[in-house]
């Protein structure tokens, strides 16, 4: 699945019909931000960053079924990132609202097991359907708190349901085998059964993708879901859970909970918990890996990458040139799967004046104004680590053929948080940009 990963911009939109009457509950900061044009004019964003700024609402969790605000005393402030205005507050969860939101799982777990097969697909049936109502709506969120434009928010969302998708099939998937007379009055007969509460830790690069990549085949396996969305961006997710919820998913099937560090430990730590998914940083993960399988759980824990392009002699140009500017600065290059190496191979080299000047077209700007190609990176302190890794490369002798730092932005976006395409030629191995994770617009080209 992770290498499905590759263009997330190109995808087709079948229809736009009304949004799924379970959009209307989601709370008022989501309500506002649906109720902005899906082309942001200056004046609408500027409203939308003032009005944010005035009334900031603390996001719930969802336990047994409900939602539920946290008696939190420590928050994750959420930015609209084309701004830098702050939009929403996520609680750290308590310990006790921790508690109650595992139990809640293990107790629907209980009875969720022994429901058949086919009534667990089809909800999932219903919710394919809701997400495909409400994709203009759910898009809108997720560019608000994420910042991606609008077509990559709906491949965001297409990628995750097309999981949804694969979900309704679960059923043939976990039939058993019998193999009969192994030996003498012996027959052998295997089951899938599911394993019980499972948890899942998602990034803030696709706040609707991952959150489907785990929960929808788990929970029609037949277990319950515990889930915490990054801290960063929880309003998409919110929303994709009380979507499962309004179509038929039992109290306790699926729950939702915030923060940091303590939650991320309580999920590794707590007994109830089985396996735990993670996707995200190669930090995090090995903590997560490690912690959680130290406590006899299954961990699956996807983490970070540095993908390398091959420009062959032979290829086609016009198309090199498209895939190699659209991989590298596609999400503002915030993705595990982004092209931040491109090594050409012979005269290939002489297609890295046209890369830069094709990467150089691209409009930056915020992700809900038509015609934007590169959104905002997540917050100030990422910008500030592209900004450095982009010096660092200039320092050690690279050069700079197309620099991204303090972009063009329309009026009302000053602060947001902007780094445009960045192109580099004569790369060495040993060089910060050529070694780290870039996770921003920075393409390093080697030639060889």
């Amino acid at each position: 699945a992770k290498g499905s990963l590759g263009s997330w911009s190109f995808f087709l939109v079948i229809r736009k019909p009304a949004p799924h009457p379970a959009v209307s509950k989601v709370h008022p900061l989501v309500m506002m931000m649906l109720s902005t044009s899906s082309t942001t004019t200056v004046a609408a964003c500027r409203h939308l960053a003032s009005s944010a700024s005035r009334s900031v609402t603390t996001v719930p969790m969802i336990i047994d079924g409900k939602k539920v605000q946290s008696k939190a005393t420590t928050f994750f402030d959420v930015h609209n990132p084309a701004t830098g205005e702050l939009i929403a507050r996520t609680p750290q969860s308590t310990p006790e609202e921790l508690r109650a939101a595992s139990d809640s799982c293990a107790e629907a777990y209980k009875s969720w097991r022994t429901t058949p097969p086919s009534t667990r697909a089809r909800v999932m049936h219903k919710l394919e359907g809701a997400i495909r109502d409400s994709t203009e709506a759910i898009a809108k969120v997720l560019t608000e708190e994420q910042g991606k434009t609008i077509a990559d928010a709906k491949g965001d969302i297409f990628r995750g349901l097309e999981v949804v998708e694969i979900s309704c099939n679960v059923p043939a998937m976990i039939q058993g085998e019998t193999l009969p007379g192994v030996a003498k009055g012996v027959d052998v007969h295997s089951y899938r059964l599911p394993l019980g509460v499972c948890a899942g830790i998602c990034p803030f690069n696709f706040p609707a993708m991952i959150p489907l990549w785990m929960f929808p085949p788990a929970v029609t396996a037949g277990n319950t879901f515990l889930m915490k969305p990054s801290e960063r961006v929880p309003l998409s997710a919110m929303m994709l859970a009380e979507l499962a919820n309004d179509c038929g998913l039992p109290p306790g099937v699926l729950n939702m909970v915030h923060g940091g560090h303590d939650t991320v430990n309580f999920l590794c730590d707590d007994d109830p918990i089985r396996a735990v998914s993670f996707v995200g940083g190669n930090v995090a993960g090995a903590h997560i890996f490690q912690r959680a399988g130290k406590n006899g759980k299954r961990a699956q824990c996807n983490l970070g990458a540095k993908n390398h392009a091959v420009i062959l002699p032979d290829a086609d140009p016009q198309s090199a040139i498209n895939q190699i500017v659209g991989a590298s600065c596609g999400a503002a290059g915030q993705r595990c799967m982004a092209i931040s190496v491109a090594v050409f191979v012979g005269k290939a080299k002489e297609l890295i004046p046209q890369i830069a000047e094709a990467a150089s077209k691209l409009k930056v700007g915020p992700g809900s104004a038509e015609g934007v190609d590169v959104g905002p990176l997540i917050s100030k302190q990422a910008q500030d680590r592209v900004t450095s890794l982009i010096q660092s490369g200039v320092d050690e002798g690279a050069e700079l053929l197309l620099d991204g730092r303090n972009p063009s932005v329309p009026a009302g976006c000053e602060n947001g948080y902007f780094v445009g395409p960045t192109i580099f030629s004569n790369v060495k191995p040993g060089m910060q940009i050529y070694d780290i994770e870039i996770f921003g617009p920075v393409l390093a080209c080697v030639c060889v």
